[in-house]
């Protein structure tokens, strides 16, 4: 599976969860595209728009700016993806980073207003700070294998429907 991996990271502690992640998918056998939006576009990694639309999988992840809002860099990261003709990737997986500090209504905002922008039918993965305890690393594990477990099934299901 060929899969982009972008993501944004004020501290370090996103891009830390993000590695764990590209690290998992490509012991998983999956090809990953990474991309830092704070100091790279989509189009510095990728020829052009075609072939940025030609992943299997989107997984993107942002630490939560303000109010629990998506920091600017992950906005525009989007609005590149889309293109002028609003092109929406149909299977994206969104993950983050946050502190409950702020407020449980702003933890991981970012998380949760990509997965509803993006309509994710992916089970979203929030990180307490920085990933620093086993369970952490255990988690983000576990979810990347859910994630890849689910993609294939979508996979499949959408070839049996083309094919019945």
């Amino acid at each position: 599976m060929d899969i982009l991996l972008a993501y944004d990271s004020l501290s370090g502690n996103t891009r830390e969860v993000a590695e764990l992640i590209g690290a998992e998918c490509e012991r998983l056998g999956h090809r990953v595209v990474s991309v830092f939006v704070t100091v790279e576009s989509l189009f510095d990694v990728v020829a052009d728009e075609r072939a940025a639309r030609a992943f299997d999988l989107y997984l993107l992840g942002s630490w939560s700016d303000n109010g629990g809002r998506t920091p600017p860099e992950m906005k525009e990261f989007i609005a590149e993806l889309f293109g002028d003709d609003g092109f929406r990737p149909e299977h994206v997986a969104v993950f983050g980073t946050g502190e409950t500090q702020w407020g449980e209504e702003y933890y991981c905002g970012a998380v949760h207003r990509m997965a509803r922008f993006f309509n994710s039918r992916y089970p979203k993965l929030t990180i307490e700070q920085m990933p620093a305890a086993p369970r952490d690393a255990a988690a983000i594990a576990d979810w990347t294998r859910r994630i890849m477990t689910q993609r294939e099934a979508f996979a499949h299901a959408d070839a049996h429907t083309h094919h019945a």
